[in-house]
């Protein structure tokens, strides 16, 4: 079966991602939606489909041909386009996060389910060779039992995205937190197998709603056992691309990963060290999570990265928001479990 994607938003990921949908013979690019005329008119010109300036008309006109949409907007603006296509019926894969509320979060992991249909997220962590290999790690056993981990993400992301929809908050949600350092907090659950439960947070904010440097710390639930965390975001950093470190203490070993390089001590053995790019290059993994999305469509796997993590990443992120303005804990799960107004 070939598969009619519908893309809305039409800036530069989207043309990335849509080069791999397009090269995909079971995939048809249908056409596309952005209120921008130049980006209408790029998208038009390299993929040959017609495009509208907004979504509505989009999923109107082609109605009968759409199986799926591809989403690359503004963070605020994708429950509405999310929400819209589910309506339709359609398959969602959205860029993260997923959304910036929880209540939104919620009404699109249910009526995904209640429709049947596949909400997947673009986090890509999980299809990269080295988060992989520590997810297989420590749930092998291999280091013992996981309880304590630090983490860190630095990128110089409040210059290099100045003038951009990414530092005005009616767009973003957020700043760094929900943009970058949202790939950071659904690598350390999905590699430690684990959810989010307590959270505490000091947040710097460069301008108002746009967090740039975060000390977070966490307390994640991993089947019962408590794994105590210690998160640092900065977008106020030096690398031009993320540069992101994990440390994983275990029961019997300790487990550390960055510039590629994964370390391992265990107890009375050996220390491992490999360095892992084979398959982890920006391109490869942007086809793995979209061939994983056409692939659930059709049955055939089961969505790496489902709406449950988005959830899970959203109420997070806002539970730090909480915890930063009112200095104290705060229960992520009583955010996830208490009525919510979009």
């Amino acid at each position: 079966m070939v598969i009619g994607i519908g893309v809305i938003g039409l800036g530069g990921l989207a043309h990335v991602e849509s080069d791999h949908l397009d090269s995909m013979p079971e995939v048809d690019l249908v056409g596309g939606a952005d209120s921008f005329e130049a980006a209408r008119d790029a998208f038009e010109s390299a993929y040959r489909v017609p495009t509208y300036p907004n979504y509505q008309t989009l999923l109107e006109n082609h109605e009968d041909q759409l199986d799926a949409a591809l989403i690359v907007t503004p963070h605020t603006l994708h429950y509405e386009h999310a929400s819209a296509c589910l309506e339709r019926d359609l398959h969602v894969f959205v860029e993260k996060p997923m959304v910036t509320a929880v209540a939104d979060a919620i009404d699109l992991v249910e009526t995904a389910a209640d429709r049947d249909l596949v909400l997947q997220v673009g986090y890509q962590r999980h299809f990269h060779p080295a988060f992989q290999e520590i997810r297989r790690v420590v749930s092998s056993g291999r280091i013992g039992t996981p309880h304590t981990v630090s983490c860190s993400l630095d990128q110089e992301w409040v210059t290099n995205h100045e003038g951009t929809w990414r530092v005005n908050p009616d767009l973003s949600g957020g700043g760094q937190l929900y943009d970058t350092g949202s790939h950071l907090f659904d690598a350390l659950l999905w590699m430690t197998n684990s959810t989010p439960k307590t959270v505490t947070a000091q947040v710097e904010f460069v301008k108002p709603g746009i967090d740039v440097n975060s000390a977070l710390t966490m307390t994640l639930d991993r089947d019962g056992e408590t794994i105590r965390s210690g998160i640092s975001v900065s977008g106020d950093g030096i690398a031009n691309s993320p540069f992101e470190t994990y440390a994983i203490w275990g029961t019997d070993g300790r487990l550390t990963y960055r510039d590629d390089r994964l370390t391992i001590v265990e107890k009375g053995r050996a220390t491992y060290r490999a360095t892992i790019t084979e398959g982890a290059e920006t391109q490869t993994l942007t086809r793995k999570k979209l061939e994983n999305f056409v692939a659930s469509i059709h049955g055939d796997v089961e969505p790496a990265v489902p709406g449950d993590v988005g959830l899970q990443i959203t109420a997070l992120t806002e539970a730090i928001y909480e915890a930063a303005e009112d200095g104290c804990s705060v229960d992520v799960q009583t955010i996830l479990a208490e009525p919510q107004d979009s």
